[in-house]
């Protein structure tokens, strides 16, 4: 089944009403096993101590941040070279939990770097370029509720996303480029994790949960959009409705 199956509202709303349910219980389950694996059968790291769980949650949050804009940038092609009709309804729908799943990674990571850099904030590269990501989140936000037409709003949203697209490789090879605070790589790995499985299994599956929980809020976001613009669509059509009576009724000069 192609993605242009899914091209009509009607029939794309159908769908996930019938896959919400499924992608809610997945979500719960996968939650409920990696908060469990997390706090409770994970060990102690023998150098952070407790405070390394905080990683269960810092890292999926920064995944999906960066998840979320590639998201985005994808969709925002659809809008421009494709020109999907749901394509920039998938952008904007994906930016509100984008900027939440940055915001939680900067507030998990201040809180795990000061027992372990002693300071919540340095402007490192791969601190400054995640703040940059947020920024260009709230920006992206803002330009969607300046503009009152969302089809000249997803238009113009997209090319903005796309410029801002730069900054993926720049948060992913910072710490490779740079000299920063933050650890290289260690999950994602040519020559494999460095993690040991017993914190490792955990992880993904934190991971896991946080991607259903994306795709969850992402679907019912993308439904409420469309029911949106047919609310919207609606009330042109009736405010243009009386203008049209009252233009049709108008007396004609005299000639």
């Amino acid at each position: 089944m192609a993605i242009w199956d899914f091209a009509n509202p009607t029939r794309f709303v159908r769908l996930v009403d019938r896959t919400l349910p499924w992608l809610v219980t997945a979500c719960v389950i996968a939650f409920g096993i990696g908060l469990y694996k997390s706090f409770f059968m994970a060990p102690e790291d023998y150098q952070q101590g407790d405070t390394v769980r905080i990683m269960f949650i810092h890292v999926p949050a920064a995944w999906l941040a960066m998840m979320c804009y590639s998201v985005m940038a994808l969709s925002s092609l659809g809008t421009l070279v494709w020109k999907h009709p749901l394509a920039d309804v998938s952008a904007k729908a994906a930016a509100p939990l984008g900027a939440a799943f940055t915001f939680i990674s900067l507030i998990t990571g201040s809180l795990w770097g000061k027992p372990m850099w002693g300071t919540y904030w340095v402007w490192d590269a791969r601190l400054t370029s995640v703040l940059v990501l947020f920024i260009m989140y709230l920006g992206l936000m803002a330009l969607w509720r300046t503009m009152e037409d969302p089809i000249k709003a997803g238009k113009a949203a997209a090319v903005l996303t796309l410029v801002g697209a730069l900054n993926l490789p720049i948060i992913k090879f910072s710490v490779d480029w740079w000299n920063t605070l933050h650890q290289p790589a260690s999950v994602i790995r040519m020559d494999g994790p460095t993690i040991h499985p017993d914190i490792l299994v955990p992880l993904l599956v934190m991971a896991l949960a946080f991607t259903l929980l994306f795709f969850t809020l992402h679907l019912m976001a993308m439904r409420n959009e469309v029911m949106r613009r047919r609310v919207r669509a609606m009330r042109l059509k009736a405010a243009a409705g009386p203008r049209a009576a009252s233009a049709t009724a108008a007396p004609q000069p005299a000639e």
